[in-house]
């Protein structure tokens, strides 16, 4: 008979308690992962699309012909780092997530989508504030100081306008994005996921920052409406 419902993990953290848990869900016949931090739902495995579309339409704008170095921000379900994988191009993925817990879930293989993920010889998976590292001198790799990548991934937040923790916010002005854009290469591509509209305000940041910044609604079918939702994927390329 099949479980209902099951919590496959948890840990505190300084934004709250993070977890894992599984769901037999009747609506759509399916079993549904789903990460929450305290009570507020940050992924579920039903909406992966976008997830998705953000390394697909990021790493499209990459012209370098291969052995791509790549970062993405935040692990989550870890749709947007195996779909980085699909691209042959990509020779090292650094995945900068917060949480160890979070880390763990994939080191044991929990989520059934991306068993092996943490195991690919191309991935490093590293516990690390996105943010901190994206805004410092030295960048995402402590044994390289200064390192550059053709790719930076990012889904941490609901929107650049809706962060997480609130210490987030800085990230998302001239100053903050000017200094992650330090460690792209010469035409490397910042790519950012948003659970919400395009929003203009954000677009005006992004572009006294980068060059061809574009956002692209990225539609799919919604079991629990009947209809269709959207989320957003920002592209910009560094001069």
């Amino acid at each position: 008979m099949m479980t209902r419902f099951e919590e496959l993990g948890w840990r505190d953290s300084p934004m709250g308690e993070i977890s894992l848990r599984r769901r037999y869900d009747p609506e759509v016949r399916a079993e549904v992962y789903e990460v929450k931090l305290d009570e507020d739902f940050l992924m579920s495995s039903l909406f992966t699309v976008a997830e998705r579309e953000l390394s697909h339409l990021g790493l499209a704008r990459v012209e370098s012909a291969g052995d791509l170095e790549v970062i993405v921000g935040g692990l989550g379900l870890g749709y947007t780092a195996l779909a980085a994988l699909e691209d042959p191009r990509v020779r090292d993925l650094t995945v900068i997530e917060y949480s160890e817990a979070v880390i763990d879930w994939h080191e044991r293989d929990l989520l059934p989508d991306t068993v092996g993920l943490a195991a690919d010889e191309r991935v490093h998976l590293a516990c690390a504030d996105f943010f901190a590292a994206a805004t410092s001198a030295d960048g995402f790799d402590p044994e390289r100081p200064g390192r550059t990548f053709d790719a930076i991934l990012l889904d941490i937040d609901h929107s650049p306008s809706r962060v997480l923790h609130s210490p987030h916010a800085e990230f998302y002005t001239p100053a903050g994005l000017r200094a992650m854009a330090e460690h792209l290469k010469p035409a490397g591509v910042f790519a950012i996921w948003s659970d919400d509209p395009p929003e203009p305000e954000f677009m005006t940041v992004l572009m006294e920052v980068f060059t061809a910044v574009k956002a692209k609604r990225v539609w799919f079918d919604n079991p629990y409406t009947g209809g269709r939702s959207s989320n957003t994927v920002y592209t910009a390329i560094r001069t």
